[in-house]
């Protein structure tokens, strides 16, 4: 596998205030999470040591345990960031103006987006939970059912509005999830859709899975 990008150049844009670590503080602490999301994603947690994440943040192993006393500890404030960012993304689109229509559509076209946009931090963030020691697996578990308490609110909402034809609200919100987290697995930053033309057709993907009327803005 190639070398991983630093999380502040996953985006194509490169948006340097929707970086996921930009108001992390101090610096020797933000440089030690960049280079455990490089060093997670190359090797994977397991075979990630101390040494490794030291030496990408030009740091010895000694000064990594001023700000993070153990592996472990890295990859759960990795997961909290991560999983904060998203959950704020997705609830400020979800409570957004007009319908349960056009709020799912929000919410899909922006949780997608920086799914693909953060996909190297969002792979850790998904995809290493069972990493973490119980009491922080059991926090993180946590914000992950407000990020799925947010989906599912919006599509009973739409149920209840007769806006969506949704016969089983928990499934469907499970799989509109996996819809959108997936996208960080397979996102290549290369490739000829950006995370804007993947969120919107993803809006569109899933406005057709609720029954209701696509808004026509994907792009082919």
């Amino acid at each position: 596998m190639s070398a991983a990008r630093r999380p502040e150049d996953e985006s194509p844009v490169g948006d340097a205030e929707d970086a996921p670590w930009s108001d992390v503080t101090p610096d020797a602490a933000r440089r030690l999470l960049v280079a455990a999301v490089e060093a997670f994603a190359e090797r994977g947690f397991h075979a990630t040591t101390t040494r490794d994440i030291a030496r990408r943040a030009g740091m010895s192993p000694a000064a990594l345990y001023i700000h993070y006393r153990t592996k472990e500890e890295l990859l759960h404030r990795i997961s909290r960031v991560g999983h904060d960012k998203s959950l704020a993304v997705l609830s400020e689109a979800a409570e957004g103006p007009g319908g349960a229509a056009r709020h799912l559509a929000e919410a899909v076209r922006a949780f997608v987006r920086w799914h693909a946009a953060h996909h190297t931090t969002a792979r850790i963030v998904q995809y290493e939970l069972d990493a973490l020691d119980p009491g922080h697996r059991t926090e993180i578990v946590a914000l992950r059912r407000r990020t799925e308490a947010v989906v599912r609110g919006v599509i009973e909402d739409g149920v209840r509005t007769g806006a969506f034809d949704v016969p089983d609200v928990p499934g469907t919100t499970l799989a509109v999830l996996s819809l959108c987290i997936d996208v960080a697995r397979w996102f290549n930053a290369a490739g000829r859709r950006t995370p804007e033309q993947i969120g919107d057709l993803y809006a569109d993907l899933v406005l057709r899975m609720v029954g209701a009327a696509p808004t026509g803005s994907a792009e082919s």
